[in-house]
């Protein structure tokens, strides 16, 4: 019965986690008020930015300035993954980061580009005003719901390894042992897995970064605007898949 030694801290480990990891979600889903959702949802119209941060953070704000220049012709973006300035005048401030990135020698290859630009505080404090609508979640809430599945997830490898440790020690009966001790690490190990399978679940495709309230007022703002307007929320809400030139999904996916 040694074996129960190790079956103690691997369900410690396990429900320890997964409370943890429920806890922060629910924090996560009540952190508007239903005054302040009611209120979000029916008076914020969002900008193709605010979309872009809702859907994809910060890196997708950078990915939608990139394709919106190269569309207007202001910025080239090569099949081999370099940018090239062409018109050196931002209309706003998040081309005016894009530019900057590049730095003065007007080209620069597209991946630092686009980290530099996701970091620019113009981004950040579009973060902040998103935030302060009850729109994006908070940095400290998104990072405890991110622990939290780390936590799980080593949890789950903790539980592989007692539970392998607890097959390896010697005893009469092996046979009806394994059985028995295999049966009793898959409960905490069915548990951690189960949690990690609803997390990533309910956390597509926007909960990461936009709070409940965000969600619906992302999704209404999908297909509200036609012609050249309505291929810029494609790319704001699915990203740079959602390009329909080959040759600037090229330079996005060139490493």
């Amino acid at each position: 019965m040694f074996w129960v030694l190790f079956l103690l801290p691997a369900w410690a480990v396990a429900g320890v986690s997964c409370a943890r990891l429920c806890l922060a979600s629910m924090r996560a889903a009540t952190a508007d008020t239903d005054v302040r959702a009611h209120h979000a949802h029916h008076c914020h119209r969002l900008t193709l930015y605010e979309a872009a941060f809702l859907a994809g953070g910060p890196a997708r704000v950078a990915d939608l300035t990139l394709v919106s220049m190269a569309r207007q012709h202001r910025l080239l973006l090569a099949h081999t993954g370099w940018a090239t300035v062409v018109d050196p005048d931002g209309r706003d401030e998040m081309e005016r980061s894009v530019i900057g990135a590049i730095g003065p020698g007007g080209q620069s290859r597209i991946a630092p580009v686009r980290r530099t630009a996701a970091a620019a505080e113009s981004v950040r404090r579009l973060s902040d005003r998103l935030v302060a609508a009850g729109l994006a979640v908070p940095d400290a809430t998104r990072a405890s719901v991110a622990d939290a599945v780390t936590q799980v997830r080593g949890a789950a490898l903790a539980v592989c390894g007692l539970g392998t440790l607890a097959l390896l020690l010697p005893s009469q009966g092996f046979e009806e042992r394994r059985v028995l001790v295999t049966l009793w690490f898959a409960l905490p190990l069915v548990l951690t897995l189960g949690c990690l399978v609803i997390a990533q679940v309910e956390g597509q495709p926007y909960r990461r970064w936009a709070s409940p309230a965000g969600v619906r007022v992302l999704k209404a703002a999908v297909g509200r605007d036609g012609g050249d307007i309505a291929d810029l929320v494609s790319v704001a809400v699915r990203g740079v898949r959602a390009v329909d030139s080959p040759e600037l999904r090229a330079a996005f996916d060139h490493r």
